[in-house]
This record gives structure tokens, sequence and C-alpha cells, in this order.
């Protein structure tokens, strides 16, 4: 007889997997000044993070983002040491002396646990094909999984560009991003979607 076992909780596993995946990054607030009707050209990028490595993450990949469609991007880290990040007049003459006009800021707000029930699915069982009973019983019936509760992680983040000459805002956004894989990945999701805000509000090339 042939024999065929499935555990109904491993048939969760997928479907878990399939939630955590399709968490990305959304904007949940975006403001422009409209009197500002120009591109930044050179823009300073500042990751605001205690671990030096994800401040670093954030600054390359913003750089390289905003480089990718036009703009000359430089990442703090290569002009600021950890310690001088908290000098905000060394940071002035810094971005005096690399002739930036604008100054991109991003720090982590806060994090957010998000409570969902997942309800049970229905799935067919694996046939028993030795005899017919056997096969039309279990492919008769449904068997349907247990519901769940899931905790979903987001990462809130603020970013903010101001114009260099005026240290006056010049866009505001804050966003809410999945915590469901590596920082790389996670920081590219949240940048990516940051870009294509300042896209089509006009401040980066396409």
């Amino acid at each position: 007889m042939l024999q065929y076992f499935r555990n109904p909780l491993v048939c969760l596993v997928p479907v878990a997997l399939l939630l955590s995946s399709c968490a990305t990054t959304h904007l949940t607030s975006v403001w422009k000044d409209p009197s500002y009707q120009t591109r930044p050209a050179r823009v300073l990028v500042i990751g605001v993070a205690r671990s030096p490595l994800n401040r670093r993450l954030f600054e390359d990949e913003f750089v390289r983002q905003l480089e990718a469609h036009g703009t000359s991007a430089i990442a703090s880290y290569t002009v600021l040491t950890d310690a001088e990040q908290g000098d905000q007049a060394v940071i002035a003459k810094k971005v005096a002396k690399l002739g930036a006009d604008a100054v991109l800021i991003t720090r982590l707000v806060s994090k957010k646990v998000v409570q969902i029930y997942v309800p049970g699915r229905p799935y067919y069982p694996p046939p028993f094909y030795d005899t017919w009973p056997d096969y039309y019983a279990y492919g008769y019936r449904y068997l349907y999984t247990p519901g769940y509760i899931a905790n979903d992680e987001y990462a809130v983040i603020e970013t903010n560009l101001y114009d260099a000459r005026t240290n006056k805002l010049i866009w505001a956004a804050s966003s809410e991003t999945g915590i469901t894989d590596t920082n790389q990945k996670l920081i590219h999701s949240y940048i990516g979607v940051m870009v294509k805000n300042m896209i089509g509000l006009g401040l980066l090339g396409r």
C-alpha cells in the first residue's frame, strides 16, 4: 500500500514566506516646498545611525541611486568621521567645501509591530491509490489548516532634503518598511521608493 503523509503545518510555511516577501516600503506622508523649482546638482547624504555599518550601507545606496539619475552625491562617511557626525559646524564647513547645494538626511525614527490574523486555507491531501475507498475518502473531503497570528515588523524612517544655501527644508518623506530580510535588501527597497518619489516631484532626472 502506498503511504503518503503531509504535516498540515508544513503547508503554512510557504504561505508565511509569501506574506513576508510581500512586505515592502510605503510612504506615509510626503511634503515638498512648492517654491523650490529646480533640481539639486550635488547632494551630501547623511545617514543618522548608531551603527557605522548601517550608516555606510544607507549612504552608499543613496549615492548610487541618486547618481543613477544624474545627481552628483557624496556619502558623508567619506568626509566625516563618526565622531564628527554630531558636530553641525563641522558638517556646515564640509557642505561649503564640497560645493554641495543640498543635504539629504535620513534616520530611523522607530520600529513597530503589527499583528495580523491569517485564516486557515483548504488543501487536498495526497491521494491513496491502493484501494478506491481510500482514494475516494481522501479525494472527496477538504482539510483545513488552522489560522494563526503573524507579527509584521516595520521600520519607520524619515528622509529630509535641505537647501544648502538657505538651510531650509525642500522635501520630506516619512515611510514604513517591512523588516523581513537582510539590511541590504531593506535599504535597497526603502531608498528605491524615496528616489522614485523624488523623480515624480521633479527633484531628480528620470
